[in-house]
């Protein structure tokens, strides 16, 4: 582990300065630049010295964080398939994050499941087929190729009557899925 890398990314979002950081650990603005350009190593005293002044417990500085997934390939997709669709999470434990992508695949004269209003929003993207983006007093069509993009304030699904498989990308903020 680079201790003065992390010292400095710590420091750095708490928004404080190396003379701010300084006056809180007691410590002087150049033994801190030297600290977190690794020029010096401090003790374990001084270390945990610096870590109260910055908020963070020993435990969670030597924490080894796990990398961050970014690209996604189809073996990591999780599948939940319904009688009338099939949903593919292709971010999976995505209801962590702030968007919660999906590609839905509508079987033939079916509907997706009745999304209830949520504060939020949703965008759709037709990969394949024609859907009818359904609401309380409104049906818009919206075809291959095409997208639709919505508040969450409102009851609606997605209802395919066509006599093929519809097949929608599906994003949603938060997730809801």
């Amino acid at each position: 582990m680079d201790i003065g890398n992390r010292l400095k990314d710590l420091r750095l979002k708490n928004d404080l300065t190396l003379e701010e950081l300084a006056s809180r650990s007691e410590l002087t603005k150049g033994f801190l630049s030297q600290v977190e350009r690794d020029l010096t190593s401090p003790s374990v005293s001084t270390l945990s010295d610096i870590l109260e002044a910055l908020g963070i417990s020993f435990t969670d500085f030597f924490k080894l964080e796990k990398p961050v997934q970014k690209v996604f390939k189809e073996e990591d997709f999780f599948v939940d398939e319904q009688n009338d669709y099939t949903i593919n999470w292709i971010v999976p434990n995505s209801q962590k994050n702030m968007m919660e992508p999906i590609i839905i695949e509508i079987n033939p004269q079916s509907s997706s499941m009745e999304i209830e209003p949520f504060d939020g929003e949703e965008f759709g993207y037709v990969l394949k087929g024609e859907i009818e983006l359904v609401f309380k007093d409104e049906v818009k069509k919206v075809k291959t190729g095409e997208t639709f993009y919505l508040l969450g304030d409102e009851v609606h699904t997605l209802l395919n009557r066509k006599n093929t498989v519809a097949k929608v990308m599906w994003v949603v903020n938060p997730p809801i899925f």
